[in-house]
């Protein structure tokens, strides 16, 4: 039975949705935090869409058994391969994340608005909706970028491979007039001030993580309103090496990050 202590529960296919869950950790400080990074199978960008759904089913189920009182998908992968089925199988809340289209839309200047992103994530009917709602009259980029989420896993956010990655990515954008950059996976902003080097300061960067963020508080404050404890404990998993995601985890993360095994 779920009780306050219980934890929210977030996944990604590796350690991306830490940039989501520094955001939940900002705005709700009172929730115990469970994160699964499913290292083993990482990434997902281009697995079969059957193997992404099966995964993200057994880890929410694993999360469900942890008496987890919401799941966060902190994949924008998962969330366009499963987060129907993941609805379906699951009664406790499940908060999806999707690239920030909308609010990019609105701030552009130049018209003309770039989307990185896994090329699944590109190729899906959840992007294509969100173009076709929020894209008229601005051109939308839709970038795909592979190797980038394989870089961060490996911790080499700013090794001469990844940047001549980005490199590649950026540039055709650039030209293109593109003054608002979209972060469509949720390892990208790790790379930020990378891209914010080659893009210059005068582009807006987009993410998703604040928006994630408050829909999450809004549901807790909805499902748990009387929650006014100070549990505040983070709990990392791994499908992977615990030492190896360890070390990413505690890194990224900005604090030492005990791993445990997922069993």
């Amino acid at each position: 039975m779920q009780q306050p202590t219980s934890p929210i529960g977030i996944f990604d296919s590796g350690v991306g949705g830490l940039s989501i869950l520094k955001a939940i950790r900002k705005q709700l400080p009172n929730e115990n935090l469970l994160y699964i990074a499913d290292s083993a199978n990482a990434p997902y960008g281009d697995r079969d869409p059957a193997f992404i759904s099966k995964r993200a089913l057994e880890i929410a189920d694993f999360l469900y058994q942890a008496n987890a009182k919401a799941i966060v998908v902190a994949c924008n992968t998962a969330t366009v391969v499963a987060i129907d089925a993941l609805r379906a199988n699951f009664t406790i809340p499940i908060v999806a994340v999707e690239p920030a289209i909308k609010p990019a839309a609105a701030v552009t200047r130049s018209g003309v608005v770039a989307v990185l992103a896994t090329s699944r994530t590109l190729a899906s009917s959840s992007v294509a909706r969100l173009c076709e709602r929020y894209g008229d009259g601005i051109k939308l980029m839709l970038q795909p970028c592979p190797g980038l989420v394989e870089q961060i896993e490996r911790g080499q956010l700013a090794s001469k491979q990844t940047l001549m990655l980005l490199e590649s990515y950026l540039q055709p954008v650039l030209a293109a007039g593109a003054d608002t950059i979209v972060l469509g996976c949720t390892h990208y902003p790790f790379l930020e001030p990378q891209i914010r080097a080659i893009a210059g300061n005068a582009v807006t960067i987009l993410d998703s993580a604040e928006a994630v963020a408050r829909q999450l508080q809004r549901i807790i404050s909805q499902t748990n309103p009387n929650n006014t404890g100070s549990y505040a404990e983070d709990f990392f998993i791994t499908t992977g090496d615990t030492a190896a995601t360890g070390e990413l985890i505690s890194n990224l993360w900005g604090s030492h990050a005990e791993v445990k095994p997922m069993i």
